[in-house]
């Protein structure tokens, strides 16, 4: 059966009895549609009647929010699909509530397939009934001209739909803060404009359950804060977070599909409160389990400058099912941060000028990153590994290609008694300087390259096929241009300067000052082609490792130069 990239999916069962059979129903779709699937929620339509169905609305519940937060729950188990909830005829109960639009909605990935749970008397796939999707499909949004159509059913399963129990209500995932109990079937107030902020990084499901929630509030406008700048600091693994315009395009790709009726003022969030402590106008702020705290802070806030309260609206966190040991729970933008460690995140570089056969990493990262511990790694599943202090050591030596032209630089009041090269001297000469220290960069970088080089040829000769440069000034030095890959470890710099602090027995302050003269871990990750981080056990940091290591290998096998 045709795979295709963008599919609707209709959804007419009751959603009571729906929320049973979701999950075979999501794994259906699935295998037709491998990239953004469509979800339009119309429950009791019929396909089978000689009139041609239309869209009607949807009473907003509590029964309807908590089966979006389900739904978007469920399609964490695929994570190939980019699931949206269309909200267009989901409505609340409220005076100002404008008319369905009756002209056809454009989306950004028109379907290419319109699919349907409905169920044929007789299960199978007729024509009729199809049609009536594909007239209704193209009724209400804008779908590739060759649409294609499937009935699910019985695709996803007969023997669980015999259950007679299976209205159950589903579990409360959005609680409203007020004394007011809440009940599935209870209408879900409207507001004109409200607010809803976070990270919104590789927007994931946890973050469209809680956009739709604020855009089925939402009557007239959404705020949406995205956090940016200092908020971003004590995020994990900040140095692969998406550019903020980045993050911006995808959530407003995402909003203007799943509503376009409302506006979006998405803004940056460069403080806690944002424009909820702050703006007259907003009625209501969509808050996690985790972000409640501070919506409390922001109505104490808006109380203290004599501005009504918002009313709260409480999502759950969504249960991440397949994390691994040292993961968050719930599904989340860090749990997505830390599995693209050692994954390829642009393509390598062609180098044809490099020794034939061989596929050479340039490996870096801030002082105190344990660059050199991964190197081992490395080096323990068979890659050469090439240390550039090393052969620093070999070009300052008296025998060495840079010595002489060093001395002539810098004086001969930078040798030992024995002539050796005072590192420690002439670091304190070009430490600070730049003029001196460019003088010294010019002689020394150069050197070291040609001596890589040799290396390389080295390892040839022993018949390696992975080489490693260990080198912290790897991109300073213009190493970039000798490797097919760059990687980068990093770590958060107070973790940074807490272990050159205990291994090098250097003060905070020098610490820090040592890491300032360096490039930071943002620019070397933005010129990077794997990222790897030593900032969990040690046993973690081995199974990085090896993930890169057989990634790199696939890579490799694909090389035409690999099989010259």
């Amino acid at each position: 059966m045709a795979v295709f990239q963008s599919g609707l999916l209709v959804l007419t069962t009751p959603l009571a009895s729906l929320a049973p059979r979701l999950a075979p129903i999501l794994t259906s779709a699935a295998r037709l549609v491998n990239h953004i699937l469509y979800v339009h929620l119309q429950p009791g339509m019929s396909l089978e009647g000689p009139a041609q169905p239309q869209s009607s609305p949807v009473q907003a519940t509590f029964e309807v929010l908590d089966f979006i937060a389900h739904l978007y729950a469920g399609a964490n188990l695929h994570r190939h699909l980019d699931v949206r909830i269309l909200l267009t005829n989901i409505q609340t109960k409220s005076a100002f509530l404008p008319p369905l639009p009756s002209s056809v909605q454009n989306l950004a990935h028109p379907p290419e397939v319109v699919l349907t749970d409905f169920q044929t008397l007789d299960g199978s796939q007729y024509n009729p009934v199809k049609q009536q999707l594909e007239r209704y499909a193209t009724s209400c949004y804008s779908c590739c001209p060759q649409l294609s159509s499937v009935l699910l059913y019985p695709d996803y399963g007969t023997g669980m739909l015999l259950v007679e129990s299976l209205d159950v209500p589903l579990s409360s995932t959005i609680r409203p803060a007020s004394p007011v109990a809440r009940s599935p079937k209870q209408p879900v107030r409207g507001y004109h404009r409200g607010a809803v902020g976070g990270t919104f990084d590789r927007l994931h499901n946890a973050h469209k359950v809680l956009l739709s929630v604020a855009c089925i509030l939402a009557q007239e406008q959404l705020v949406v804060g995205v956090a940016d700048k200092d908020l971003l600091k004590s995020k994990l693994l900040p140095e692969l977070l998406q550019p903020y315009a980045e993050r911006v395009e995808h959530l407003s790709e995402f909003l203007v599909d799943i509503k376009p009726s409302l506006t979006f003022d998405v803004i940056p969030l460069l403080d806690p409160y944002g424009p909820a402590g702050s703006d007259p106008s907003l009625e209501f702020l969509v808050v996690s389990e985790e972000t409640y705290r501070g919506g409390m802070a922001a109505n104490r806030f808006r109380l203290e400058n004599d501005l009504e309260e918002l009313a709260l609206y409480q999502i759950q966190l969504v249960k991440d099912e397949s994390h691994e040991q040292h993961e968050e729970e719930k599904v989340s933008s860090s749990n997505s941060r830390q599995r693209l460690l050692g994954k390829l995140l642009r393509p390598p570089n062609k180098r044809p000028e490099l020794p034939s056969g061989l596929y050479v990493i340039g490996l870096t990262g801030i002082s105190g990153s344990g660059k050199s511990s991964i190197a081992q790694r490395l080096k323990g599943l068979g890659a050469f590994v090439i240390d550039s202090d090393h052969l620093g050591h070999r070009a300052y030596a008296p025998s060495g290609p840079a010595y002489q032209p060093v001395v002539e630089a810098f004086g001969t009041d930078i040798l030992h008694k024995d002539g050796i090269i005072n590192r420690k001297i002439l670091g304190s000469r070009v430490f600070g300087n730049k003029k001196q220290m460019k003088i010294l960069t010019d002689i020394v970088w150069p050197v070291i390259a040609k001596l890589a080089r040799e290396e390389m040829d080295l390892a040839v000769a022993e018949g390696k096929d992975v080489c490693v440069i260990d080198a912290a000034m790897l991109l300073e030095a213009g190493w970039q241009n000798m490797v097919h890959e760059v990687w980068t470890v990093v770590i958060p710099e107070t973790e940074a300067v807490r272990r050159i602090v205990e291994r090098d027995g250097l003060s905070e302050a020098a610490a820090q000052s040592r890491l300032q003269s360096q490039m930071s871990g943002q620019q070397l990750v933005d010129q990077s082609h794997v990222v790897l981080s030593t900032l969990w056990e040690p046993h973690i940091t081995q199974l990085q490792v090896e993930k890169a290591w057989n990634l790199l290998q696939k890579r490799i096998a694909k090389t035409p130069q690999a099989h010259d």
